[in-house]
């Protein structure tokens, strides 16, 4: 079985990603590939080619994954509803329930 690798796009904290990094969880940015401004669907298929789940507050990525875009995950968490340490603390535990194989295709909720 595979861990878990994330892929923050650029709505969520940067410093999410230092925190996980402190964990010894593997996680990119968008900002860490330069990526900012690029379409959700190339965040989602760029993630996917790379192995990492994607977490994200945007919901057009839970209307790519309905409509049967293949994916390794997706974390969803609504805006300024969560603070950095939810974040920290739901990812940290994804990564120590599920497999990379085991979140193919999956949509995770953080939920209030």
């Amino acid at each position: 079985m595979t861990d878990l690798r994330f892929y923050l796009d650029e709505n969520v904290q940067v410093v999410i990603a230092g925190q996980l990094r402190k964990r010894g969880i593997d996680v990119v940015t968008v900002r860490d590939l330069g990526l900012l401004g690029d379409e959700d669907i190339t965040h989602l298929t760029r993630s996917t080619a790379m192995g990492y789940v994607l977490c994200t507050h945007d919901s057009d990525y839970i209307h790519l994954a309905a409509s049967g875009v293949t994916h390794t995950g997706i974390v969803f968490a609504q805006q300024n509803h969560h603070s950095i340490g939810d974040w920290v603390n739901f990812l940290e535990l994804i990564y120590t329930v599920y497999s990379a194989e085991e979140m193919l295709n999956r949509v995770e909720y953080l939920k209030a």
